[in-house]
């Protein structure tokens, strides 16, 4: 079915696990992930990005598409527009009939960031979406941006952010980056900021960088409050390195099989994650009361 992020990350704050949002670009992608939270009985969100979108997977064929699909499962699948920045983005994105959006204002000052973010969150609400907004900064791995504790989402100010802009989530900062770590690094992660913004807030918390930051760190989040992790180059990863062992086995390859094969190596990714991060068989389909879209 396909639906908001909202009620999803809502049972899952309840419930103490995570939803994995992850970034996809083609069909190969969106099978391989409504798949894996089919077999798995898993909610799951798909990202896209504004540089993805316009670079590769057009929203006005991508939306049409996973709705498509995701009418043909029983678990609950979002599309959401991932670091939506510029207004004209996540506007085209609502029109194209994504059902959940993310405002990313995380570059302002606070009364800007608010002010943008109750802007959009008022359109969302308002047309049957769900809004995620940023507050803090997810650093850039390749600048090792991410240990900048003045960049870290502060408690207080969050608190203040969430009833002033009525996100129905909130990306924070405690130490993840987007992209890929140096060989053999792996982050150290703010859990006791964590755990005080989960206490402060009460609503679900989202990772951004979950790509790279290890197992365990990943676990440790979502036992102290995270509900939503991102996750990009880590399954592009296993696609590339599925498709150059492919071509190096079989250089004949047809490109059909080709494109089964990464298909396939992804969905391994992605139900393994699920139940890392505990969101496999757990969501009560039942009880589910939020509104599908046509």
């Amino acid at each position: 079915m396909y639906v908001s992020m909202k009620d999803m990350l809502w049972h899952a704050h309840k419930n103490q696990y995570a939803v994995m949002a992850i970034n996809c670009v083609n069909m190969e992608q969106a099978k391989a992930i409504i798949q894996s939270a089919e077999e798995e009985k898993s909610a799951v969100i798909i990202n896209i990005s504004p540089r993805q979108m316009k670079a590769h997977g057009h929203a006005d064929i991508l939306a049409p598409m996973i709705k498509g699909m995701a009418k043909k499962v029983s678990v609950p699948v979002a599309f959401n527009l991932d670091h939506g920045a510029d207004f004209e983005d996540i506007t085209y994105a609502m029109q194209c009939g994504f059902s959940s959006v993310m405002i990313d204002s995380s570059s302002y000052e606070f009364e800007e960031n608010v002010r943008r973010t109750q802007m959009i969150a008022s359109l969302a609400h308002g047309m049957g979406l769900s809004c995620e907004a940023e507050l803090g900064h997810v650093g850039a791995a390749k600048e090792a941006d991410n240990e900048k504790e003045d960049l870290y989402t502060n408690p207080q100010q969050a608190k203040e952010f969430v009833e002033r802009t009525g996100c129905d989530c909130l990306a924070v900062a405690i130490g993840t980056a987007h992209g890929s770590y140096p060989k053999g690094f792996i982050p150290r992660l703010d859990f006791e900021r964590l755990k005080l913004l989960k206490e402060t807030l009460q609503i679900p918390l989202v990772l951004h960088g979950g790509s790279g930051a290890g197992e365990k760190n990943i676990k440790k989040a979502v036992a102290c409050g995270i509900n939503k992790i991102n996750v990009c180059t880590d399954l592009f990863k296993h696609a590339r390195i599925a498709t150059a062992r492919a071509l190096e086995e079989n250089p004949e390859i047809d490109y059909m099989d080709l494109c089964i094969e990464a298909q396939n190596a992804m969905k391994d990714f992605i139900k393994n994650y699920m139940r890392m991060i505990g969101s496999s068989r757990r969501y009560d389909f039942e009880k589910h009361q939020g509104p599908e879209f046509d």
